[in-house]
């Protein structure tokens, strides 16, 4: 999948001329977090997000500073602060720094792209006009619709088995060589040992994505690194 795939079309956007009133009762009349800000020319300039709203002079939640700290960070960095506080247009109070991606931009991409730039949402470009945009709602119902399709279960143990030996050799994590697996009747059994307590959920979560998987049974013992201890497993796991 991809931006196009997933994106809202019917994107929310505000002139930077318009009022930080004006893009507030926006943004809670239709239930958004953010809007794109385009200018005359039909150019994005700019977003306006909720993290703008935080400290603002109307609920008296400027930072405040020792006069040593202020001149140590020295005055254009406090300027910006007050123009940011104390703006009253759009232009003067929106991120310009704007970080976008293309209509066919992966969605693993994207979200890389969210998660190095910790931002919520990401504007869809087609050359340099805005068709659209991506935020983290988007990609909560991207993933419920891929959910939907369930795939098939597996139609024996045996192949329960090699599917989650499978899936287990691919993850660097996974104790494969202290790790068995014993299937019957759709019930997987976990025998061997971790190092990590970590690890004995991660094994089950494996064992539970596999079609076909009733429930899981844990019969992992925990050795401690430090004194070689063994600690047996705390219980069984059903499958949802």
């Amino acid at each position: 999948m991809n931006a196009s795939d997933v994106m809202t079309r019917d994107v929310i956007m505000i002139d930077p001329d318009s009022t930080v009133l004006q893009a507030a009762r926006l943004m809670l009349q239709h239930h958004i977090s953010g809007l794109p800000v385009i200018d005359k020319a039909g150019t994005l300039v700019g977003v306006l997000s909720e993290g703008d709203f935080l400290r603002r002079r109307e609920t008296k939640t400027e930072r405040h500073r020792s006069r040593w700290l202020e001149f140590l960070m020295g005055p254009g960095k406090i300027a910006a602060e007050y123009t940011h506080t104390h703006g009253s247009k759009v232009g003067e109070v929106m991120t310009t720094e704007v970080q976008t991606v293309d209509e066919n931009a992966a969605l693993e991409d994207i979200i890389e792209l969210m998660e190095r730039h910790r931002i919520k949402r990401v504007p869809v470009m087609s050359g340099s006009t805005l068709v659209g945009i991506v935020t983290r709602s988007n990609l909560m119902h991207a993933m419920v619709s891929m959910a939907r399709v369930t795939p098939a279960a597996a139609k024996t143990d045996g192949a329960i088995r090699e599917q989650l030996l499978a899936e287990l050799k691919k993850e660097q994590w996974a104790p494969v060589a202290m790790t068995n697996v014993v299937v019957r009747d759709g019930v997987v059994e976990l025998w061997g040992a971790i190092v990590d307590e970590r690890q004995r959920d991660a094994l089950k979560v494996a064992a539970e994505n596999i079609p076909g998987v009733k429930a899981v049974k844990d019969h992992m013992v925990w050795i401690e690194p430090t004194s070689g201890m063994t600690i047996e497993a705390p219980g069984d796991v059903a499958a949802p």
